[in-house]
């Protein structure tokens, strides 16, 4: 409470020291600094759930991410029909391509690894795709290291998906992880301190307003022919009178009125106090960092590294969201293809990303002038199949 500190406590016995330093006094600080806990679940709820900018930063790269146009084609032509198009556009009865990618980014961003289910569609294509909670699944390796199964717990109860020489109805996508085998290292992991900074300093700033957006202040009491200690009684009504007419927004701006020798002393900001905005900010560039999303994106102040919006929109697509579409959709397309037995690429079509456009402008430009090339050799520079082949 805001009054706490006027309660008076029992007498401390002092410490006895018995070397030459025993006149030093031992001053007890507020001990370590209390950081969050790092498992999933917690990182999830302070990072995602209860931090606007590692929410904003999560949900922004999903949904980019999620929403690049896919293509599917192999060494000789691009699909316009395939039945890997039909089941990335339609993966289940609840969700459609977008909806079940923002998931699987989502997963990965979170927590670092990915977890999609093939179900039905035995000995071809599967029938649906579901996205799986990578907190919910524990990967279960075999004496050699590799999974031999995976383990996915629900309410005290495990089922478990076997791997076999056939193939897995599990794809896992991880992020790169250098002391972990078996699990990726999210960016949420990387950003757990920043995150717990600027929640400390956004309950900081509501406890602030919660006291009427104004700093504490001291009580002076002046008794009269040298006394400096109130009785018994005074203290207690003081302290009640305070806490019921003067603590709280709804007591904003009342005035307080002293008698027997009291006078008020307002405390101004330290200047430690007024950094906690920087120190906000600050957390919050970091927290956008370590996704990889340029703060200027995030609406954060004093990031100044792009020139304007569209800069920062271009190079968010080039490091961060097209990074991260192609490695899943890879490992998605090889493991589809465990199914199919046809060796297929599943990836973004750069051409009908629209923040892309002006760079693919300028390679279309310098492609086609370069009179050197075959248009064969054209079409291959720009990622394109061979003329007869579609």
């Amino acid at each position: 409470m805001m009054f706490e500190f006027l309660r008076k406590s029992e007498a401390v016995v002092p410490e006895q020291k018995a070397s030459a330093a025993g006149r030093v006094v031992a001053y007890h600080g507020a001990g370590r600094v209390a950081w969050s806990p790092r498992d999933t679940a917690s990182l999830t709820r302070t990072g995602f759930a209860g931090n606007p900018v590692g929410f904003r930063a999560v949900k922004l790269i999903a949904e980019a991410a999620a929403a690049l146009p896919l293509v599917v084609q192999d060494c000789e032509r691009r699909y316009d029909v395939h039945p890997l198009m039909a089941l990335i556009a339609r993966p289940n009865g609840a969700q459609g391509r977008a909806e079940l990618f923002e998931a699987l980014y989502g997963q990965m961003l979170l927590t670092g690894n990915g977890y999609l289910e093939a179900v039905g569609g035995e000995g071809g294509v599967p029938a649906e795709l579901h996205v799986l909670r990578s907190d919910r699944m524990s990967v279960v390796p075999g004496a050699d290291g590799w999974p031999v199964g995976y383990e996915y717990a629900v309410g005290g109860r495990k089922h478990r998906f076997a791997v076999s020489e056939a193939g897995s109805p599990i794809c896992h996508v991880k992020s790169f992880h250098p002391q972990d085998d078996h699990y990726g290292f999210s960016p949420m992991q990387a950003a757990a301190t920043a995150v717990d900074v600027h929640n400390s300093a956004s309950r900081w700033s509501k406890a602030l307003l919660d006291n009427a957006a104004r700093p504490s202040g001291a009580i002076v009491y002046r008794g009269a022919d040298g006394q400096s200690a109130l009785s018994e009684d005074q203290y207690a009504r003081l302290l009640t009178e305070m806490e019921s007419h003067h603590q709280g927004a709804q007591n904003a701006g009342r005035p307080m009125l002293l008698e027997g020798g009291l006078d008020w002393k307002p405390m101004g900001f330290s200047p430690s106090d007024m950094e906690f905005q920087k120190t906000k900010e600050a957390a919050a560039r970091e927290i956008a960092v370590a996704f990889g999303v340029p703060p200027m994106l995030l609406g954060v102040a004093g990031d100044a590294t792009y020139a304007n919006y569209q800069e920062a929109n271009r190079a968010f697509y080039r490091l961060t969201v097209l990074p991260l579409a192609a490695r899943v959709t890879a490992s998605v397309a090889h493991w589809l293809s465990g199914f199919t037995g046809e060796a297929v690429e599943l990836k973004p079509d750069l051409d009908q990303v629209p923040a892309l456009a002006a760079e693919r402008d300028q390679q279309w430009r310098r492609v086609s002038d370069a009179i050197f090339l075959s248009d064969a050799e054209k079409r291959a520079l720009l990622g394109l199949p061979p003329v007869g082949a579609e």
